[in-house]
């Protein structure tokens, strides 16, 4: 007579196959996936959830948590579920659950000494307790990941769309587009300064006319900017400046009345360049 822990062990490949058999291929990300090797991992990741899950039952096991720690990981990081809604992910960690659930009632009829309710109780309530935290850890992980992934694309994002461009000689531009937030504010105008180091830029023309509002503290960066330009020998003109990007720097005791400024762009290159 098998152990609940053997029992469970030899039907590792069976509850995969089952899972997969009842999973609805419409859903987005991993789970509709139609390649053959996509499936084949999918497959596998499923199966060694299960082969970690079945130590629960191991009074044996001494390492159940690592291995748990190691798969959560994994799949956290996993492009394709990251690429997941996480609601799905969250729906496929139910079924599952379920299909212990079910499998305990097997193992149940399949004992000759019948256990008490009591102790059946207990085996599905260790089901219950795992996959509560598995979930809620899943979850932070998952999220985690994305967050850590958006922000590298976003900083990815920032270095790419705001260059400095030399357009002759010595003479340059940083065309802003979009809307500016403290944050992107604070990389591009440490970029400024560097490239303009680097390229050893006399004149910069900081233009804004692609920018639709500036906050106080975009304002007040931007200040900083040109204070930082001049002492490494760099002057500084502003161009397509809105009245209320004037209006939030005369609120905020800015004097950009002291930094040449242009109404569009051309009209600050035609003065630059000669």
């Amino acid at each position: 007579m098998q152990s609940m822990y053997e029992f469970f062990k030899e039907r590792t490949w069976d509850l995969t196959e089952k899972w997969y058999a009842n999973l609805d291929k419409s859903l987005e990300g991993v789970y509709g996936s139609k390649s053959e090797k996509e499936i084949n991992q999918l497959k596998e990741q499923n199966h060694q959830f299960h082969v970690n899950f079945c130590e629960l039952f191991n009074e044996n096991a001494t390492d159940t948590h690592a291995r748990f720690n190691e798969w959560l990981d994994e799949i956290a990081k996993d492009q394709s579920h990251l690429n997941t809604p996480l609601d799905q992910i969250i729906g496929e960690f139910f079924n599952v659950k379920f299909l212990y659930h079910d499998l305990i009632q097997d193992y149940v009829e399949y004992l000759d000494n019948k256990p008490s309710h009591a102790e059946v109780n207990e085996w599905h309530q260790v089901v219950r307790k795992a996959f509560k935290a598995l979930i809620q850890e899943f979850s932070k992980r998952h999220l985690q990941e994305q967050e850590r992934l958006l922000q590298s694309q976003q900083e990815m994002i920032t270095e790419l769309s705001s260059p400095v461009i030399l357009i002759k000689d010595q003479i340059a531009i940083l065309p802003l587009v979009g809307d500016i937030d403290t944050y992107r504010a604070k990389i591009i105008f440490d970029k400024t300064l560097k490239q303009c180091n680097d390229l050893q830029v006399e004149h910069l023309v900081i233009d804004l006319s692609g920018v639709p509002i500036i906050d106080t503290m975009v304002a007040n960066q931007i200040f900083h900017v040109i204070s930082g330009l001049e002492l490494i020998g760099t002057e500084t003109s502003l161009s397509g400046m809105r009245p209320e990007i004037a209006q939030t720097a005369v609120q905020l005791g800015i004097r950009f009345n002291e930094v040449k400024s242009f109404s569009s762009l051309s009209q600050a290159l035609a003065r630059v360049i000669n």
